[in-house]
C-alpha cells in the first residue's frame, strides 16, 4: 500500500496470446515476494485450465477463486484487507466491474485487471476500454500474427459458421463471450483481421 493510502489501478490488455495472464501472474508473484495480501480471481466462465486456477497459455498457473459475475467477486474482497487483487479475464465481468475497482482503488487496494480490449471481430471489449481510461497504468500487449509474423493487436475466430453471420448486434453480443484457445482463434494484425458480418 502507498503512504497516501490511495491504490493503483493496473490494466493489462490486449488480444487473446499476448501474454496477458502471464503478466498478470508476474505483477501476482512479485508482490507476493513483497509479502503483501493478495488475491486472485477469475470469471468462472473460463474453466480453460480448470476452475481455481489463472493460467497462461505458456503454462504457468496459480490458484484462484472463480466467481461468476461482480456480486461475486465484492463478496469475496468484502472481509479482506488486500493490497494487491488481480483479476484476470476482467472483459466477461461487464461495464458494472469499473466501479467496483474504482472502490477498491480508493480504499488502497491495488487492482491489476487482465483481458481482452477487442472482441473477435475487432470492436472495443468494455469494460476494459473504460479502465483503460481511468488507469494509471496501461500495459496494452501484443500476440503475433499467424499469417504474416507482424504485431497483433486483433484475433479472429477461425471455426466456420461461429460467427453471426447477419450482422444482428445481439448476436454479436452472445458469441463474444465464447471462450476458447489456439483451436478456435488466432492472433492477427490489422492487415490480416478477416471481419465476417
Amino acid at each position: 500500500m502507498r503512504k497516501d493510502g490511495l491504490g493503483r489501478l493496473q490494466v493489462v490488455c490486449g488480444p487473446m496470446f499476448a501474454g496477458k495472464s502471464e503478466e498478470l501472474l508476474r505483477r501476482v508473484r512479485r508482490a507476493q515476494l513483497a509479502g503483501l495480501a493478495v488475491e486472485i480471481v477469475n470469471h468462472a466462465l473460463d474453466e480453460r485450465h480448470g476452475v481455481g486456477h489463472v493460467a497462461s497459455h505458456s503454462g504457468l498457473s496459480v490458484p484462484s477463486h472463480a466467481v461468476p459475475d461482480v456480486a461475486g467477486l465484492v463478496q469475496l474482497v468484502a472481509e479482506q484487507r488486500l493490497d494487491l487483487l488481480a483479476i484476470d479475464e476482467a472483459q466477461f465481468f461487464g461495464n458494472d466491474l469499473v466501479a467496483v475497482v474504482e472502490d477498491l482503488v480508493l480504499r488502497g487496494v491495488t487492482v491489476v485487471v487482465a483481458g481482452l480490449c477487442v472482441t473477435f471481430d475487432g470492436r472495443p471489449f468494455e469494460p476494459l476500454p473504460s479502465l483503460m481510461a481511468i488507469a494509471e497504468d496501461v500495459t496494452k500487449l501484443t500476440a503475433v500474427c499467424t499469417v504474416c509474423g507482424e504485431d497483433a493487436a486483433f484475433h479472429q475466430r477461425v471455426r466456420e459458421g461461429e460467427l453471426p453471420d447477419d450482422g444482428v448486434a445481439d448476436a454479436r453480443a452472445a458469441t463474444a463471450e465464447h471462450v476458447g484457445g489456439i483451436e478456435t482463434y488466432q492472433a492477427r494484425c490489422r492487415r490480416h483481421l478477416e471481419i465476417r458480418a
